[in-house]
């Protein structure tokens, strides 16, 4: 699952800005930026100039009892410009039964993201709107807005405080969706503060229960620069279900096109 989030500078200095900007903005009378937010800039900073990378993954969803089953799949991003976000396709590739689905998503800075599921029994390309989005994708403990490439604008953000996780230093964040379609009321969600990256997402459904949690694990530095994690574990709190995305290889600046990122397209998967 690729988050767009995005890193720069080192966290003391943004603090520090963080704090005179506080001050500045009291003095003026102006709404303050939370902590949080300034947190996820810079996440969003650091993941700049990747250009483009695909993987090569296997979906698999587990039962309570433990029962699995395997899907293979690809995943193509291409980073975003200006006020558009990153594009995304996700293309299963076996059993036989789904292979040819797929899943184009185009996020937006500045309005609702795009999606469109490609099913090859039908022949038809299905646009994904609205309460829609808070659906599971094709049985997995994944939603369609899961699966989406994230902007910070999309979210309110709240810092809570720093804690540990397994003995990492993490930054506790609390973030509402914008989104008044979103099948969450809030996610909260713990930083890697050394690296700003992922630890775990716990996301909280309309009525204000916890229902799902998200790990990232096996984290890897491509190109100098960019962490990756090569196992993303979602749990349904509710039911025991899980879903889990093992990422064999990432592979980036492989020459990906917009073109490659259409409804046209979609119909080419072979």
């Amino acid at each position: 699952m690729h988050t767009r989030i995005k890193e720069g500078l080192i966290f003391n200095f943004k603090y520090k800005a963080l704090l005179l900007l506080l001050v500045s903005a009291h003095a003026m009378g102006a709404q303050p930026v939370d902590r949080g937010r300034v947190i996820f800039e810079e996440m969003d900073a650091r993941e700049m100039g990747f250009g483009d990378f695909s993987t090569i993954q296997t979906m698999v969803l587990r039962s309570k009892s433990g029962q699995e089953s395997r899907r293979q799949m690809e995943n193509f991003v291409l980073e975003g410009k200006g006020e558009d976000g990153d594009k995304t396709l996700i293309v299963f590739r076996s059993p036989k039964r789904v292979r040819g689905t797929a899943l184009l998503t185009h996020a937006h800075q500045a309005k609702d993201d795009d999606q469109w599921l490609y099913l090859p029994i039908l022949g038809r390309v299905k646009r994904i709107s609205g309460a829609s989005k808070s659906g599971a994708f094709l049985g997995s403990e994944f939603s369609y807005e899961d699966l989406a490439p994230l902007e910070v604008s999309d979210f309110n953000y709240h810092f809570v405080a720093e804690e540990n996780v397994n003995g990492i230093a993490t930054f506790k964040v609390e973030r509402v969706p914008r989104d008044t379609d979103s099948g969450y009321s809030r996610q909260v969600v713990w930083v890697n503060q050394e690296h700003y990256r992922f630890e775990k997402i716990e996301f909280y459904d309309r009525k204000e229960a916890l229902l799902k949690m998200v790990t990232f694990n096996d984290y890897r530095l491509y190109l100098n620069k960019y962490w990756r994690p090569h196992k993303i574990l979602m749990l349904n709190q509710s039911d025991g279900k899980s879903t889990d995305m093992l990422i064999e290889s990432y592979d980036f600046q492989t020459g990906l096109k917009e073109e490659n990122f259409t409804q046209a397209s979609l119909r080419r998967i072979k």
